[in-house]
């Protein structure tokens, strides 16, 4: 497992009081200075921290810990003064502690035993509620959430567009008309119920683990981006809960979503109303059948206006996730806990 070297001491300390300087010989130096000399001038909001927040991830949320023993906040994100560790040592110097749902233990035997004053522990979770279970344990725990919902303390959705001026339309050549990558297939499932009938009317192209086609990673979007529509299918349907299903595998594929989770004004929240086709839509699965089979060209164009404005941005690295975390620290409440975090999650 790869160490976070030891979280170093930045080279500027708290302003000296008997500084003493002639007039203007140094007023470069004390403007670049102001920083640090008057937090205050330059963010109200911004606690004075005169070294690196120091981030303790817990346990790393995915099984394969990456390299972050380099300022790798500022190195890949420009997120400067944030230090992640996971080195459990360093538990006392931490300002927020991560604990990833995912890697939770039951019972609290395996959390830390004390929390110092003015630390933070951060609940973190991309999975739905219908897919997170034994919540109720950690009542009066975690001082922030950290999830896909937009009313999360730190929102980290699967991904967002993106203004991009210099952006043009793409649309690879298609050879099909609908695809469907899927790995696990459970009957009891929406998605499979709307699958079952609408297939009824049109041939779906079916590849992943469930169908016995598993994509290579770099096989998935030259495969998804051959057929006219994908069906972004989520498999529990939350508010906000749009995961890489419409990012990576319709949009970024330069393919139309056919999509089925929240309702359609949920996700016009995240992209335009323009660009998508919600199963809601339609009254009936055949009367979406006809109009996938029968849409012209002209009429299957418009659905990629938006890339003319704007690009596909995937959050994939836990590490972009978690540097996030500084950069939404100074407006994050202070003093608070999820009494009933379950309640919380499940609304």
């Amino acid at each position: 497992m790869p160490r976070a070297s030891p979280l170093p001491r930045l080279p500027w300390g708290r302003p000296g009081v008997k500084v003493v300087v002639a007039a203007g010989v140094f007023a470069t130096t004390l403007w670049n200075l102001r920083c640090f000399l008057n937090p205050s001038e330059v963010s109200r909001e911004a606690p004075k921290h005169t070294e690196p927040l120091v981030v303790l991830v817990w346990e790393w949320p995915s099984k394969q810990v990456p390299n972050i023993s380099r300022d790798v906040c500022h190195e890949l994100y420009g997120i400067a003064g944030c230090w992640l560790t996971t080195e459990r040592q360093f538990l006392g110097r931490a300002d927020v502690v991560v604990f990833p749902h995912t890697r939770l233990q039951t019972g609290r035997d395996r959390l830390p035993k004390e929390r110092p004053p003015g630390q933070n522990w951060v609940w973190v979770s991309l999975e739905s509620p219908s897919n997170t279970k034994a919540l109720a344990g950690w009542n009066q725990t975690f001082n922030w959430v950290m999830t896909y919902r937009r009313d999360s303390d730190i929102f980290i959705p699967y991904g967002k567009l993106v203004p991009n001026r210099s952006a043009t339309v793409n649309v690879p050549v298609k050879t099909n008309l609908v695809s469907w990558v899927i790995s696990n297939y459970h009957r009891t499932q929406k998605r499979a119920e709307v699958y079952k009938n609408l297939s009824r009317y049109l041939h779906v192209n079916i590849y992943g683990k469930a169908n016995k086609k598993p994509l290579c990673k770099d096989c998935l979007l030259p495969t998804t981006s051959k057929s006219k529509f994908y069906l972004a299918f989520e498999n529990s349907i939350h508010q906000d809960y749009i995961t890489e299903k419409l990012w990576r595998n319709s949009l970024m594929a330069g393919t139309v979503p056919v999509v089925l989770g929240p309702p359609r004004a949920n996700y016009e929240q995240f992209i335009p109303a323009d660009s998508f086709i919600h199963v809601d839509d339609f009254g009936s699965l055949a009367e979406l059948a006809t109009f996938l089979k029968t849409m012209n060209s002209s009429r299957y164009q418009q659905f990629f206006a938006w890339q003319k404005r704007y690009s596909v941005k995937l959050y994939a690295d836990w590490r972009e996730r978690i540097c996030t975390i500084c950069t939404a620290y100074p407006s994050l409440p202070r003093g608070h806990v999820y009494p009933d975090l379950e309640s919380w999650f499940n609304t």
